[in-house]
């Protein structure tokens, strides 16, 4: 046996090897880079109106009291951590300004319902839906409006209470590690059930709560490491660091850290289709060449695509495959 067959015979065996190579591979077949892609385009086409938008009603609402705007801003700014600092220096209030002010509200809007939109179309496409399937042109934007209303107010959420937490010491009440691992146990906690509430909405499918819950966590979490991540490199690797590249560097990294974020998201969604429909274990080599049997995760995959280019309901798409079917007679991943 080759060093192939054996790797191939390994991972087809353990779960722990074979379910994230299954992972990777529909994340490969769905082009799942240029999915995360679109989404980063609209993410950062949203971004700066958010913000200026952001600092304007933190100016209106607390007028007075500086360091509390400062400090949700801030807070609001930790989700990106690499370029953060650099943002908080670029962004003004839009005080007398009201047709600027409309614009940054119009760009939000258009941005965050294009993130939902591009979301939609990344879910439906990982879950298979048939285009006839999905939501009208109308009726799509109404659910990303809405999910944009849900998630945006759920982010906000945890940024304020943030905030709050970190300036907790400037009171006087000074919980310490405590408060940072409650703090940070929550927004985990508000960031999964986010997740839950966006992988079933801008799914053209009736999917549950059961269904989506492991890709939600795993996103959560992950979502929280990168945060995690993120600060550690700007207070150490970059400590003393200047802004060499400036405005050019800025939009770089900002690019780069919400395309990480959206990959995070679509693989974590591969995540909970591979478990659902069972789509492992996939032969090692199958991206590779036809040259390879087919495993029974293989056929459900390959046999699931087609069907995603449905246009109609009357039109009819059958799979099959020339190769004879020689699965294994116990299929690890069936259900008893």
């Amino acid at each position: 046996m080759g060093m192939a067959e054996a790797l191939d015979s390994f991972q087809r065996r353990h779960h722990w090897a074979g379910f994230p190579l299954a992972v990777v591979y529909k994340y490969a077949d769905d082009q799942g880079n240029y999915l995360a892609a679109l989404i980063t385009y609209y993410g950062f086409v949203s971004l700066f109106p958010l913000l200026l938008l952001l600092v304007t009603v933190l100016g209106y609402a607390l007028h007075g009291n500086a360091d509390l705007q400062q400090r949700v801003l801030s807070s609001a700014l930790r989700q990106f951590p690499v370029i953060g600092d650099q943002l908080a220096s670029n962004i003004h209030s839009l005080h007398g300004n009201l047709l600027a002010l409309v614009v940054g509200v119009l760009g939000s809007v258009y941005g965050g319902i294009g993130v939902a939109q591009a979301g939609q179309g990344a879910m439906n496409k990982i879950w298979g839906v048939p285009r006839n399937a999905r939501p009208n042109p109308i009726k799509a934007r109404l659910i990303s409006l809405l999910v944009l209303v849900v998630v945006g107010g759920g982010i906000l959420l945890t940024t304020v209470l943030s905030a709050l937490s970190t300036g907790a010491r400037a009171y006087g009440a000074d919980l310490g590690i405590g408060s940072r691992i409650l703090t940070t146990v929550a927004a985990v906690i508000v960031n999964a059930l986010l997740f839950i509430y966006a992988f079933r909405v801008l799914t053209a499918r009736e999917i549950s709560t059961r269904q989506v819950r492991d890709g939600a966590i795993a996103a959560a979490i992950t979502w929280q490491l990168l945060q995690t991540i993120g600060t550690y490199f700007v207070g150490h690797a970059l400590k003393g660091a200047s802004a060499t590249y400036g405005v050019f560097g800025l939009v770089l990294g900002l690019i780069a850290w919400i395309y990480l974020g959206a990959v995070t998201v679509v693989l974590c969604a591969e995540v909970n289709v591979v478990r659902v429909n069972r789509f492992w274990p996939r032969s090692l080599l199958t991206p590779f060449t036809d040259n390879v049997q087919l495993t029974a995760g293989d056929r459900r995959a390959y046999g699931s695509y087609p069907v995603t280019e449905k246009h109609k309901g009357f039109q009819n798409v059958e799979v099959d495959f020339d190769q004879p079917n020689t699965q294994e007679h116990h299929d690890p991943t069936a259900e008893p």
